[in-house]
């Protein structure tokens, strides 16, 4: 009895996981609809190639179909004839009726392997497109989305519902319709050759075994669906707790952790017991019927033998045909159980599918043409979600080749402004311009190809130096990657390593220092060459020293463009050829540093306050 596979929960050390979104229906996927968006997210699979094998793998598998359920008849014929004594029934016409028996058996068990190996690149290539297109989908939404999601989680949407995908094509093809066609064709012979009780006892066990496999299998969904989110949610703990392991060491939470993650595991466990034991039921279920109608079967053949009607070969022949669908009878079981599992299993990546980006390309979107990149905001408003607070008529004009200083109290909006300029976000009210063109009319691709941003903490991926430097122009040549990396002050650094370009710089970058990190965020913006500069708490989150070196290099990199920066000290933006005050998400003053100080308002408030701790820190 072939039983419905159950994922295993991942491993502590599995990057996988998270909790998938959106929030599933709480019914599976009509497999029609399934199809039909399988079908339009993998392009149809057009190709001649690809028609090619799908139709010599269905031949495939309908010749081995009709060869499973004439191959007894054979048999029984050898039987019989050996039986009789007829002369012509001798041991070696005997042996021989075996060998062809034996020879159509293996045929149609060797078509299936066959046909697999034939159908293996169609169903690779059309994982490979739905993977790609569903991943697409994701970078195409919004960061208000991306915001909301554990990290990790969507790959776990990803991975079950493609395999899914895989799995439903190949059962489709393969499985339904053919086993459906040898069922039929074995009633057939059944009530041709003995007569039409027996197709009534084949035919009944059949109706009987579907009936209570779909009963029982629309039961069992709600455990396959808990412990579905039963994984995501285990897979979840792990994502975070890895993603965090330096705040779990610092409070010497890792017993803490393990049994966050031991009670996600039991309550996954405890779902997939549920699961398992009405996996066995159903299997137990399945196995009473097919045994009573093997046993009906051979007692009315027996029968039939007693009156003469039937030879000694043809209660083998009767009950190998009953065998023989008994074989596609329990896949059919199982591959509606495994359908339907499987659809459940694309629920969220159709749901996630079904996602619509917050902030969407306007319908002919022009190209952003930056000449000297001078950046506009015009009376912009706009709240972040589930807050009353945000900004409100915020006007000022950053000047080509300038640099402008956005400063204010945290919660005033400043590093709002930067997300509307890179359109993260769109403005409730007013407009956000760059060289007098509204970034809601160019293309998302061509705006953020003029900005460049180097944020308070760069995160890098876990690759090579050379990699994340180039990762803002991966086709430049090396000479301008080191050129980059000069201007950032990290050319001796990477010289002197062992591995030099070829370090890998860890998950996240954390093999480097901060100002290392910063220093490569600064070389991949310089590499980038874009017209804006935008620096976010850049240095912040750095020691005195460190920051003073990555502000000489980001000085450097400012050269020829235009530059809004966000800082909390403002020591760093001193020299700003503007400066604009933000409190409360509204401009409250603007000017150069020496006139905001002069004035005595909010900005030379916050001087003094940041003068006198520096004091008191030298003091200390």
């Amino acid at each position: 009895m072939k039983t419905a596979s159950v994922p295993a929960p991942h491993a502590p050390a599995s990057p996988h996981a998270g909790r998938a979104a959106p929030e599933a229906p709480d019914a599976s996927v009509p497999v029609t609809v399934a199809i039909r968006r399988i079908m339009t997210l993998i392009g149809g699979l057009k190709g001649s190639g690809v028609r090619t094998r799908l139709w010599v793998s269905l031949a495939l598998t309908l010749a081995g179909k009709v060869l499973a359920v004439l191959s007894p008849l054979v048999l029984a014929d050898g039987i019989n004839k050996l039986a009789k004594g007829d002369p012509s029934g001798t041991a070696w016409m005997f042996a021989g009726l075996v060998g062809f028996w034996a020879a159509l058996r293996f045929a149609s068990t060797a078509g299936p392997q066959v046909r697999d190996a034939i159908f293996a690149p169609v169903s690779e290539e059309a994982q490979r497109r739905a993977g790609t297109a569903v991943f697409a989908h994701v970078h195409a939404l919004s960061v208000r989305f991306h915001q909301s999601k554990r990290t990790g989680g969507l790959h776990r949407t990803i991975e079950r519902g493609v395999r899914a995908i895989d799995f439903l094509l190949r059962f489709l093809a393969f499985n339904i319709a053919p086993t459906v066609m040898e069922l039929a064709l074995a009633a057939g012979v059944l009530a041709f050759k003995y007569g039409p009780a027996f197709a009534a006892i084949a035919a009944g066990t059949v109706v009987l075994y579907a009936w209570m496999t779909f009963g029982i299998t629309e039961w069992r969904l709600s455990h396959r669906r808990e412990m579905n989110e039963r994984d995501t949610e285990a897979s979840g703990r792990v994502v975070d707790s890895l993603l965090n392991f330096e705040t779990v060491k610092a409070f010497a939470a890792e017993k803490r952790e393990v049994e966050r993650y031991d009670r996600a595991l039991a309550q996954y466990a405890r779902a997939a017991v549920r699961s398992n034991t009405s996996l066995v039921a159903l299997n137990v279920a399945q196995a009473a019927v097919m045994n009573v109608g093997l046993a009906a079967m051979v007692a009315w053949a027996g029968w039939r033998v007693t009156g003469g009607a039937m030879g000694p070969g043809d209660i083998t022949a009767v009950m190998l045909i009953m065998l023989n669908i008994y074989t596609p009878l329990n896949i059919l079981g199982f591959a509606y159980r495994e359908i339907k599992q499987s659809s459940i299993d694309m629920e969220k990546m159709f749901a996630l599918l079904d996602e619509k980006p917050d902030v969407a390309e306007a319908p002919g979107a022009a190209t952003l043409v930056a000449r000297g990149g001078e950046v506009a905001f015009e009376n912009v408003g706009f709240a972040h979600e589930g807050r009353d607070a945000g900004l409100a008529g915020v006007s000022f004009v950053a000047p080509a080749g300038k640099t402008t200083a956005v400063v204010g109290p945290s919660g005033a909006g400043k590093s709002t402004v930067l997300k509307l300029l890179f359109r993260f976000y769109d403005p409730s009210a007013g407009r956000v311009l760059i060289d007098g063109q509204d970034i809601k009319g160019v293309t998302q691709a061509s705006l953020r190809a003029q900005l460049g941003l180097v944020p308070q903490d760069v995160v890098l991926f876990n690759d090579t130096i050379r990699y994340n430097i180039a990762y803002g122009r991966p086709d430049a040549p090396l000479e301008e990657i080191e050129e980059a990396a000069r201007r950032a002050q990290l050319l001796e650094f990477i010289r002197a390593l062992p591995q030099g370009w070829d370090t890998r710089v860890g998950e996240r970058g954390l093999k480097l220092s901060g100002g290392e990190r910063q220093r490569v965020g600064i070389a991949r913006v310089v590499l980038r060459d874009p017209k804006i500069l935008v620096l976010d708490e850049a240095t912040s989150s750095l020691d005195s020293r460190t920051e003073a070196e990555v502000q000489s290099a980001l000085e450097e990199a400012a050269k020829g463009r235009t530059t809004i920066v966000v800082a909390h000290r403002l020591s760093t933006i001193a020299g700003a050829d503007q400066i604009v005050v933000l409190k409360d998400g509204r401009i409250v003053e603007r000017g150069t540093h020496a006139d905001l100080v002069a004035r005595g308002g909010e900005y030379a408030e916050l001087w003094k306050r940041q003068a006198l701790e520096r004091a008191q820190a030298e003091v200390a």
